[in-house]
C-alpha cells in the first residue's frame, strides 16, 4: 500500500497505466473483429481522463443530455442516444448534435419520431428490443426478463418495421464473458434475425467483460467475425463500458473509530457504502481490500460513515488487527462507482484523481459545501 501513502484521503484514484493497459487489450480487440466501439457514460463519465480513451473509441452512448453534451464536449461528435424514456425538452436540445437514437417503445418512436427528423434529418432511428436472455443472477441488473421495461420483447414487437427504423439495440449482460456474448446472439437471432435484412446496423450493448482475465478474446472474436460475415451489409456496435477501467482504480478510506457491539468488531471508515460504493449495497457484493488474508483471525465488519443503520459490509479478515488511522483501500472502484456517488447526509465526498504512469498524482476534483448545497437548491 505504499504507493498510495502520500494521496489524499479519501479518494477515487484512477491508476493511468492500468487505463493503458485495458485500452490495449480493446484495441487488439476491435482490430480483429468488425465491431465499432462505444463508451457508455453510465458507466464511467469521469471526462478529464477521457483522452486516455479517445483514439480508441468509435462514438459514445449516453441517455440523458447532460452524458450527451459531456460525450460531445469531451469525447466525440459520434453520439448514440438509448433512454428508457424521453422528454420532447431534453430530445430537442440532444439529437441535434447526435448522430444515432434508439427509443424503448413503439409508444415513443410514434410520438417522437417526426419531430427527431424535422430537427436533425441525418439522425439514425432505432428501436431497443429484449431477446429476453441473460446470464445475469441479480434481477436489479437484469432486463431481460419477460415483464421487463427495457426494450421490446419479440411477443410484442410489429411484424414490420416502419421503413425509417435503420438499426436494433439490445443490451443484457453485465460483467459478462464470451458464452454470454455468444448465447445472447443465438437469442437475438432467433426472435429477431428475420428484420436484419432490413437494417443497418445493430447495437449489441454492454456487460461484455473484455478486459477480465477470464475473458477468452479469441472466442468471442470468432462468435463476432462468424456474426459479422452472415450479416456483412450491417454495422454492429458496442458498449463495453466497464471494460475500458475495469480493476484501473480504488477508493482509498482510513480507519476512524473501532467499536464493538454483540460480538461484532465494526472498523468505522471515512467513507460510505451507500454514499460512495452504491453497488456493494445494491448488487450486493463484498468489495476486495488490499491486505485481507483469507484466514486471517482478525475480523472486522466495515461501517461507513453515514447514518444509515445498514451502511456497513461485514467479513473482511486480516493476520494483524486494525488500528485507528489504518488505511484502507477498495479495489475496482472506478466503473460504475463515481458516477453513482451522492451526497447522503452530507458525507465528505473522496477527492478524485489520477495516478500517472510516472507515479505523480494529478487532482481532478475537490468536492466541498457548495457542492453539496448546490445540488439541493
Amino acid at each position: 500500500m505504499k504507493r498510495y501513502d502520500k494521496l489524499p484521503n479519501p479518494a477515487f484514484v484512477l491508476e493511468e497505466e492500468k487505463i493503458i493497459r485495458n485500452v490495449n487489450i480493446l484495441n487488439d480487440f476491435k482490430q480483429k473483429t468488425k465491431v465499432q466501439l462505444l463508451m457508455a457514460l453510465k458507466g464511467f463519465a469521469n471526462w478529464k481522463a477521457f483522452g486516455l480513451f479517445r483514439d480508441l473509441i468509435d462514438g459514445a452512448s449516453a441517455s440523458s443530455y447532460n452524458e450527451a453534451k459531456l460525450a460531445y464536449d469531451y469525447l466525440s461528435n459520434n453520439i448514440h442516444l438509448y433512454a428508457p424514456v424521453y422528454h420532447y425538452d431534453e430530445l430537442e436540445k440532444m439529437v441535434r448534435f447526435s448522430s444515432h437514437i434508439t427509443f424503448n417503445s413503439l409508444g415513443q418512436l410514434t410520438r417522437f419520431v417526426n419531430d427527431v427528423k424535422k430537427i436533425n434529418e441525418n439522425i439514425s432511428v432505432g428501436l431497443r428490443v429484449n431477446p429476453e436472455y441473460s446470464d445475469v443472477e441479480t434481477d436489479l441488473y437484469n432486463p431481460a426478463s419477460s415483464s421487463s421495461r427495457l426494450g421490446i420483447s419479440a411477443k410484442y414487437f410489429p411484424e414490420r418495421l416502419p421503413d425509417y427504423v435503420e438499426g436494433l439495440h439490445f443490451h443484457t449482460l453485465c460483467e459478462s464473458n464470451h458464452l454470454a456474448l455468444e448465447k445472447l446472439l443465438e437469442a437475438f437471432e432467433n426472435k429477431f434475425g428475420k428484420f436484419l435484412p432490413l437494417l443497418k446496423w445493430v447495437n449489441i450493448g454492454g456487460g461484455h467483460l473484455i478486459t477480465h482475465k477470464d475473458y477468452d478474446v479469441e472466442y468471442a472474436t470468432k462468435v463476432l467475425n462468424k456474426f459479422a460475415e452472415k450479416y456483412p451489409w450491417l454495422t454492429i456496435y458496442m458498449e463495453p463500458s466497464a471494460a475500458y477501467v475495469w480493476q484501473t482504480g480504488v477508493l482509498l478510506a482510513e480507519v476512524e473509530d473501532i467499536v464493538e457491539r454483540g460480538g461484532v468488531k465494526t472498523a468505522v471508515l471515512n467513507v460510505s457504502f451507500t454514499a460512495h460504493m452504491p453497488d456493494c449495497l445494491e448488487m450486493p457484493y463484498k468489495p476486495k481490500v488490499l491486505g485481507e488474508s483469507e484466514n486471517g483471525k482478525y475480523v472486522y465488519r466495515f461501517g461507513g460513515n453515514s447514518c444509515l443503520a445498514g451502511d456497513f459490509i461485514d467479513g473482511f479478515r486480516f493476520d494483524n488487527p486494525l488500528n485507528v488511522g489504518d488505511m484502507v483501500v477498495f479495489c475496482d472502484m472506478v466503473h460504475y462507482t463515481t458516477v453513482k456517488t451522492t451526497f447522503f447526509n452530507g458525507v465528505k465526498h473522496p477527492v478524485i484523481g489520477l495516478r500517472t504512469k510516472g507515479g505523480g498524482f494529478e487532482l481532478f476534483k475537490v468536492f466541498g459545501y457548495d457542492d453539496y448545497k448546490n445540488k439541493l437548491s
